[in-house]
């Protein structure tokens, strides 16, 4: 049986001032289809966040829907699809019914019957040849009850476990350890936040700050293999091989722009995986950047050569200069002003003052105060911001509520 894992395509997502990434997500879906054909994969496994947001636009829905249209022309007689925190459940699962028809199958959320989350996937001679734990994004709902006035550290043992007792309790359905024993391969799937692992920018916060982190000897030794979203770095999870993060197929942050973008080919054999293979996603598009002195930075952009890409690159430009923030603004438009769009285009800017150091006493220069836009903070940032015109002592209180309405929205 020859699978493939992917996770976090966050279609739909708008770019810093609201840029459009469909024709990226278009790129890499056309070259997962060619992929899933050339490299003849039975099992398509996508690991959550499907969407960037809840309520998808009408792109968003039509790449996804034209994808699985798309897979119908290929080897692959199935697709697993689960939720991740990003995603609405609602939004998932209400075609459920409809594409299991195309042995589509979709688990948004923690379905009210436990053993759900349990699919048998045939082979090509039509016998069990794969069991596949679906497990999706748990929320807070399905790890914990409520206690009240608990405390933080009470509150993050009691996700901790939860996740953890979550994937025991799918190591004991009867149906998963009797196929197990009758030599079928088992693949778990989750949507969560390991310990040890190695976030980026993008990624939202979830369980509060991420404290119902997990670690690999959580997964029982049951689950041949472990295929996990929501972080957007390609990584093992422990120094486990059979326990990864597929990672993002496109950069979502300009955190990224060093990271390998990849999907993980598996090939099950002999009731466990025989082996592993990383295949690199080719890009369409080019995050850059260029952090440094003046003359430096505009030198890079002036220089750049965006060959090999289909799509004009996104640069992220910081500065760090003596000079005042309208000199480097002037100078820097100037540039900006000449360069050709298609080839490379500026998304962010910042400029870092340096000073001179001065003698006890001395009175420092004025110079306006170093503004920053909105689209440089996340959510968390802007309220921690807010945070500072209350009482110390409520602003714990205050942050960890603010975290769990984040991730319920």
């Amino acid at each position: 049986m020859r699978v493939l894992h992917t996770a976090d395509w966050h279609l739909g997502q708008r770019f810093i001032s609201g840029h459009e990434r469909t024709d990226e997500h278009r790129h890499f879906l056309d070259w997962l289809v060619e992929t899933v054909r050339t490299q003849r994969v039975e099992v398509l496994v996508i690991a959550g966040d499907i969407f960037d947001t809840g309520s998808p636009s009408n792109q968003a829905l039509e790449l996804y829907y034209s994808f699985l249209l798309n897979m119908r022309g290929t080897s692959c007689r199935d697709i697993v699809v689960v939720g991740g925190n990003h995603d609405s459940p609602a939004t998932l699962n209400a075609p459920a019914r409809l594409l299991r028809h195309l042995r589509v199958h979709v688990v948004g959320c923690v379905p009210d019957c436990f053993e759900d989350q349990v699919l048998v996937l045939d082979d090509a001679t039509g016998k069990p040849g794969l069991v596949v734990c679906a497990v999706p994004f748990l929320r807070d709902r399905d790890v914990r009850l409520s206690v009240p006035g608990e405390t933080a550290e009470e509150r993050e043992a009691r996700i901790k476990q939860g996740i953890a007792d979550h994937y025991g309790r799918m190591a004991e359905v009867e149906q998963v350890w009797q196929l197990k024993d009758l030599g079928l391969p088992v693949l778990a799937t989750g949507h969560l936040y390991a310990a040890g692992a190695a976030p980026s920018d993008s990624e939202r916060t979830i369980h509060v700050g991420n404290l119902g982190q997990i670690t690999a000897d959580h997964f029982p030794a049951i689950f041949d293999y472990v295929a996990l979203g929501h972080l957007h770095r390609p990584q093992r999870v422990g120094g486990r091989e059979h326990i990864r993060y597929s990672g993002s197929p496109i950069p979502l942050s300009f955190s990224e722009v060093d990271h390998p973008k990849e999907v993980l080919l598996l090939e099950f054999g002999g009731g466990k995986l025989q082996t592993l293979e990383a295949l690199p996603v080719p890009g369409a598009r080019r995050l850059v950047r260029f952090h440094g002195a003046l003359d430096e930075v505009v030198l890079l952009l002036t220089s750049y050569d965006n060959s090999g890409y289909a799509l004009p690159a996104w640069a992220d430009v910081q500065i760090h200069s003596e000079l005042t923030q309208l000199e480097v603004a002037e100078a820097l438009l100037k540039v900006i002003k000449d360069l050709d769009r298609k080839q490379l285009e500026v998304l962010a800017r910042r400029h870092f003052r340096l000073v001179k150091l001065r003698a006890l006493g001395d009175e420092p220069e004025a110079e306006a105060p170093l503004t920053r836009s909105l689209h440089d903070f996340t959510e968390r940032e802007v309220f921690e911001q807010r945070l500072e015109a209350e009482p110390e002592a409520s602003r714990a209180d205050l942050l960890r509520t603010f975290d769990e309405l984040l991730e319920r929205l």
